[in-house]
C-alpha cells in the first residue's frame, strides 16, 4: 500500500509546525483515534519514534528522555482513558519544566457528554498539569486554517516559554466517521511564527516598507516616543496612528482617512514589515503587510493581521532602543511623506458634509482647548473623529477593550478624578448615554467635564451603508437599531436632567445653531459647572458624510450612482427598493 502523510489538515499543519519548532522526539502508544497522526509520522524521516503501550510509562519515558536530551518530547494517545494515565509524568514535567508536548487525539468534540464510547472531556486540566492546553479541531475552511495555525503555533512556542514545560493538545480526527486517506505525499507549507525574548538574538530588519501600527495605547513617555522617532529616522519607517494611540512624534500618520476608501487602495497600504504595538484599536485599518513583529511585554501571540511572524516580548522600548543601536545611519523618509500625500490629497477633496457627527468632529477637534483629553465613544464617534489630522497636544481615550456601549461616561469620570485641572471632553451617542446616564448624579463629578450627546434616536450605526442592517431600511429601526428609545429625541428629557443635576446645558439642531453654541463649550477655562451639549442629527445625514468621507477618491460617475440610488430610495421608499431588487435578481 503506497501511503503518505494523511489528508486532515489540522494534523499535517500540527506535523509541519512540529518540524519548524524542531519537536522530533515522539513515543507513541496504540489506539484508534490516533491513527492518522501516528502513520502520517511514520512516513517522515525527520522523526525520532519510540513505542510504548502504558501511557503512563510513556509520559515518564519522555520526562527521562526529554531531562536528558535536553530537547522537547512528544507523546500520542487515543481517546478514552488513555490520557489519564500521562497525569503522573505530567505532573513530573510540570514542577521540572520539562517540555512534554501530550498529544490526545479525539473525535469530534460535539460528542463530549452524549454517552459516545471512548469520547471523554479533555477541556479542563488540573493546574499543575500543562502550561497550556488547547483544543485543536477539523479545518472547513480557512478561518479555520488560520485559528489552528495560531493555536498550534502558541502550544508549540509554549513549551520553551519562560523557562518551558509541558503543553497539551487535544487533536480532533474525522475518524471513524469519514474515511481517511494517506495520499498527500508532502507537507504544506505552514506560517511558523517566533518569539523573541528579551537578551536573545533580533532577527535582522531588512530595508523595505516599514510601519508602526500603534493601536490603543497609554500616553507615551518621552523616552518611548524618542526612541520610535530615531528608529523612523534610521529605518526610513512611518507610524500609523489613531487618536487613541497617543503618539506625538513627528513620523506619526492619521492614518483612518487613507485606509477607509471604498473604491482607491493607494500603495502605501502595503508594506514589508508591520510593528505591531499597543492594545485593541477601533480604527479598522484596512492595511496589508507582508509580516507583523509583534511588540510587548506580555509576549503574547495576538495575531491582529493575520500575518504574524515575530512576538518580542520585551518592554516597546528596549525593542526599539535595541535596533536603533543595530543601524547607525539615517534612511530617507520617503515613506511618511507617501502617506502623508495620500492623506492630503483626500483631506483637500473634503467638501460640505452633512449635519452630523463627521461635521462635528471637523469643526470642532482644532477648537478644543490645549492639553484637553478626549474621550470618544465606539463605534460611530471614535470613527467619525479619526477621520481628523493628530494633534499632539491632545490625550484621547476610548472603552475598545471590551469594544462596549456600557460605561463610557463613568470612565470619563474616573479620568477627571486623576487630573481634574485639565478639560475632560467626551463624544457620545444616545444609546450609549443613557446606557451610563446614572453617574451623571454622582456627587464626584468633575466641572472639568464636558460631554457632546449627538442624539440621533438609534444605533445610526446600523443605518449607515456601510452595516449589513442597512439593507432592512426603516425596518431596522425596531430591533436591530433600536429606534425610538428614550424619549424619542427629545428636546426636554436630558435637558431637564441635566440642569437639574448642576450641568450647564446647551443644544443644537443645525449647524448654525452648532457654531454658536462651540465658542461656549470649547471655552478654555474650566466653569463654575460642567456642560453638556446636546446635538441632534438624524441617520440619514449620518450615513451620507460617511459615504462622502469614503469615497474622497470615487470617480464622478459613482458619484452619480449614489445619487441616483438615494433618489429612487425617495421616490420607492427602502422597503420598495428591497423588493424591486428581489424581483429584478429573479
Amino acid at each position: 500500500m503506497d501511503l503518505h502523510y494523511t489528508d486532515e489538515k489540522n494534523i499535517l499543519i500540527l506535523i509541519g509546525l512540529m518540524k519548524a519548532h524542531k519537536v522530533k522526539k515522539v513515543i507513541i502508544s496504540p489506539g484508534s483515534t490516533n491513527i492518522t497522526l501516528a502513520a502520517s509520522l511514520k512516513q517522515d524521516s525527520y522523526f525520532e519514534l519510540y513505542s510504548a503501550p502504558d501511557e503512563r510509562s510513556a509520559a515518564y519515558m519522555a520526562c527521562g528522555l526529554a531531562a536528558e536530551s535536553g530537547e522537547p518530547v512528544a507523546l500520542s494517545c487515543t481517546g478514552a482513558t488513555a490520557s489519564r494515565n500521562y497525569i503522573p509524568g505530567m505532573t513530573e514535567a510540570f514542577y521540572r519544566k520539562l517540555p512534554i508536548l501530550a498529544i490526545t487525539s479525539t473525535q469530534h468534540l460535539g460528542q463530549v457528554g452524549h454517552y459516545v464510547p471512548q469520547v471523554i472531556d479533555r477541556s479542563e486540566q488540573l493546574n499543575d498539569l500543562v502550561n497550556l492546553s488547547v483544543q485543536i479541531p477539523i479545518i472547513h475552511d480557512d478561518m479555520d486554517a488560520w485559528s489552528v495555525n495560531v493555536t498550534l503555533n502558541k502550544a508549540l512556542l509554549e513549551l520553551r516559554h519562560r523557562g518551558g514545560g509541558p503543553v497539551h493538545i487535544n487533536l480532533t480526527t474525522s475518524y471513524p466517521f469519514y474515511p481517511v486517506s494517506f495520499s498527500t505525499k508532502e507537507l504544506p507549507s505552514t506560517r511558523v511564527i517566533h518569539r523573541i525574548e528579551y537578551g536573545q538574538n533580533l532577527p535582522q530588519l531588512d530595508d523595505g516598507k516599514i510601519a508602526i501600527f500603534v493601536g490603543n495605547h497609554v500616553v507615551m513617555d518621552t523616552n518611548l516616543t524618542n526612541s520610535i522617532e530615531q528608529f523612523c529616522k534610521k529605518n526610513n519607517a512611518v507610524v500609523l496612528c489613531d487618536h487613541t494611540s497617543n503618539y506625538t512624534g513627528e513620523s506619526g500618520i492619521s492614518a483612518s482617512l487613507v485606509t477607509s476608501q471604498d473604491t482607491y487602495t493607494p500603495t502605501c497600504v502595503n508594506m514589508d514589515i508591520l510593528i505591531h504595538i499597543g492594545q485593541i484599536s477601533g480604527a479598522y485599518m484596512n492595511l496589508n503587510p507582508g509580516q507583523v513583529w509583534r511588540v510587548n511585554p506580555d509576549g503574547e501571540i495576538r495575531d491582529t493581521f493575520r500575518k504574524l511572524k515575530y512576538v518580542f516580548e520585551m518592554k516597546e522600548v528596549d525593542f526599539f532602543d535595541n535596533y536603533n543601536k543595530l543601524s547607525t545611519v539615517d534612511s530617507s523618509d520617503t515613506y511618511y511623506k507617501n502617506w502623508e500625500y495620500e492623506y492630503k490629497k483626500l483631506e483637500q477633496k473634503i467638501s460640505d458634509l452633512p449635519f452630523s457627527n463627521i461635521w462635528l468632529a471637523q469643526q470642532t477637534f482644532s477648537k478644543l482647548p490645549i492639553n484637553s483629553y478626549l474621550h470618544l465613544g465606539i463605534l460611530n464617534s471614535l470613527r467619525a473623529w479619526n477621520f481628523c489630522p493628530l494633534r499632539k497636544d491632545i490625550k484621547c481615550f476610548s472603552n475598545t477593550g471590551g469594544f462596549g456601549i456600557d460605561g463610557l461616561i463613568s470612565s470619563l469620570v474616573g479620568a477627571a478624578l486623576a487630573d481634574s485641572k485639565q478639560l475632560h471632553y467626551l463624544v457620545i451617542g444616545d444609546l450609549a448615554f443613557f446606557y451610563d446616564m446614572n453617574v451623571l448624579g454622582n456627587r464626584h463629578f468633575s466641572p472639568s467635564i464636558r460631554i457632546m450627546l449627538v442624539n440621533n434616536g438609534k444605533g445610526t450605526e446600523f443605518r449607515n451603508y456601510t452595516n449589513f442592517a442597512s439593507k432592512f431600511g426603516n425596518e431596522a429601526d425596531t430591533f436591530i437599531a433600536a429606534g425610538g428609545h428614550y424619549g424619542n429625541k427629545s428636546c426636554r428629557l436630558v435637558k431637564h436632567y441635566a440642569e437639574d443635576l448642576g450641568f450647564e446645558y446647551l443644544t443644537a439642531n443645525t449647524k448654525d445653531e452648532y457654531e454658536k453654541s462651540l465658542e461656549r463649550f470649547c471655552f478654555s477655562k474650566i466653569t463654575e459647572k460642567p456642560m453638556l451639549l446636546e446635538v441632534f442629527t438624524n441617520n440619514e445625514d449620518e450615513d451620507e458624510a460617511l459615504h462622502i468621507m469614503r469615497n474622497l477618491a470615487t470617480t464622478k460617475s459613482s458619484s452619480i450612482k449614489r445619487a441616483a440610488k438615494d433618489v429612487m430610495k425617495e421616490v420607492l421608499g427602502s422597503n420598495n427598493v428591497q423588493t424591486l431588487k428581489k424581483i429584478i435578481r429573479s
